[in-house]
């Protein structure tokens, strides 16, 4: 039960990292699942206070990645316009792969901004905070999950 149990840990923390680039998976917390799983076979045991201070970095990953685009689309000039595009622009990028994953929230943004009465210049770097914004929420979950992989392999050696 052991060795599936850590099979099937390893495949939640592979497929973890995946999800920071593919929205259809929440990354962090599948990779999370992974590291409880490990936890619950006999070979490997963490502590509470581990498993309780990855849950809170996995529940702080979730938040900012939700409001780091919003918050680059704002600082950046956006309107609300602006964010309801990035989102929307996001959720077509994923029919776009995987160009659309990253362009689509900056094209978004723009195309909400002008909707929204601004001129191409505003609307440009309100793209650009947004972009900015994605990036930076992809790779905080990336890192997260690479730290959560290389706990795993620490773990079972």
């Amino acid at each position: 039960m052991d060795v599936f149990l850590i099979i099937l840990s390893l495949i939640c923390l592979l497929a973890g990292l995946g999800g920071c680039i593919l929205p259809a998976l929440p990354g962090p917390p599948v990779s999370y699942v992974g590291l409880l799983l490990l936890h619950f076979t006999g070979s490997v045991q963490f502590s509470a206070v581990e498993l309780l201070v990855w849950l809170g970095l996995v529940v702080v990953a979730q938040v900012v990645d939700y409001f780091i685009p919003m918050l680059g689309s704002k600082y950046s000039g956006g309107s609300k316009w602006g964010s309801w595009g990035a989102f929307w622009g996001g959720i077509l990028g994923v029919f776009f792969l995987p160009w659309g994953l990253v362009l689509g929230p900056f094209f978004g943004a723009v195309a909400g901004e002008l909707l929204g009465d601004k001129d191409l210049g505003r609307a440009l770097k309100s793209g650009v905070g947004s972009l900015l914004g994605f990036l930076f929420g992809t790779v905080l979950k990336v890192s997260l999950c690479i730290y959560f992989l290389v706990e795993f392999f620490l773990a079972i050696w």
